[in-house]
């Protein structure tokens, strides 16, 4: 999945067109292109729904982010404003027997990867934030996204790299979207909490939760989660699957910022189109997955 919006040190963004997750974007204004066949009423079989997915998928056209509405029984995609007319016949075409359990649904901006939880954290040439502080035994870690683990391998904690935070253990991305990095400077605290906010356990959210977000480049936002098990096409191969969909606004900086609510740690931010401004679509990478994968827990 990648709505990954990558921000240079200078200032400068490189823009990159994402399926359905971007690093901080508020979904606004959505709407669902109205049909009226017989498709409306029939209720498809999971069977149905994994075939309407996988053409999606198989579609690969990048801009474009799909879920399963448990409610409605359809597939939703949600295309952003670079996915043409022609774009969605493809999609609806490349479906075929399955293409009334699409539902298409619009988001302003455009779906890409953000690199800028919490507290900013540069590497490379990059800056993302940090997710959530984490532990094995008594060696601590931090989590952040995976598109920001693949653009850089030493963190630190200010613009003129003279303050090391840490270095990474490793990355998943494509596919998934987290990093585990490893702190090696022992004068850094590294409190269980995202800003004032004590974070103790990880779950993840229901359709309809309302959900926090922190970011270095936007601060703290509120939004609701929209779809859970979404998969967003980012272009270029970088497909991500298994997100969380919500309306929480963020822009590009705010990559492996998490997502939580009151002591819950939810996700890390991956992407999404639009900005604190005018709204889009953001997805984050389930928590649970992450702390599972490398063996981790909250402290």
């Amino acid at each position: 999945m990648r709505i990954k919006r990558i921000t240079p040190r200078n200032g400068a963004t490189r823009r990159t067109r994402l399926t359905a997750v971007a690093t901080g974007f508020l979904a606004a204004a959505a709407f669902a292109a109205p049909t009226a066949n017989a498709s409306d009423t029939h209720t498809f079989s999971a069977a149905e729904l994994s075939s309407a997915s996988d053409s999606v998928r198989k579609a690969d056209i990048p801009g474009t982010a799909w879920a399963v509405d448990g409610r409605t029984h359809r597939v939703v995609v949600t295309v952003d404003s670079t996915v043409s007319p022609a774009e969605i016949a493809t999609i609806k075409q490349r479906a075929g027997a399955d293409a009334g359990a699409l539902t298409i649904k619009h988001t302003p901006g455009r779906f890409k990867k953000l690199i800028t939880g919490g507290d900013a954290i540069y590497g490379g040439a990059y800056r993302c934030s940090l997710g959530f502080n984490v532990h094995s035994g008594s060696t601590y870690y931090f989590l952040t996204a995976g598109h920001c683990g693949e653009v850089a391998s030493t963190w630190y904690s200010n613009s003129s790299k003279t303050t090391v935070l840490g270095t990474n253990v490793g990355y998943s991305f494509p596919g998934n979207d987290f990093a585990l990095v490893r702190y090696t400077n022992s004068s850094v605290a590294h409190p269980s909490a995202v800003g004032s906010q004590t974070i103790s356990s990880a779950a993840t959210p229901s359709v309809g939760t309302t959900v926090y977000r922190r970011g270095s480049t936007t601060g703290t936002h509120s939004g609701r989660v929209t779809a859970l098990n979404a998969t967003v096409n980012y272009g270029s191969g970088d497909v991500v699957s298994g997100l969380i969909q919500t309306t929480v606004c963020a822009e590009g900086g705010d990559s492996g910022g998490p997502l939580y609510g009151g002591s819950v740690a939810y996700g890390l931010t991956s992407g999404g189109s639009g900005d604190c401004s005018s709204g889009g679509t953001t997805f984050f990478q389930p928590v649970t997955e992450a702390l599972s994968y490398y063996g981790v827990t909250l402290p």
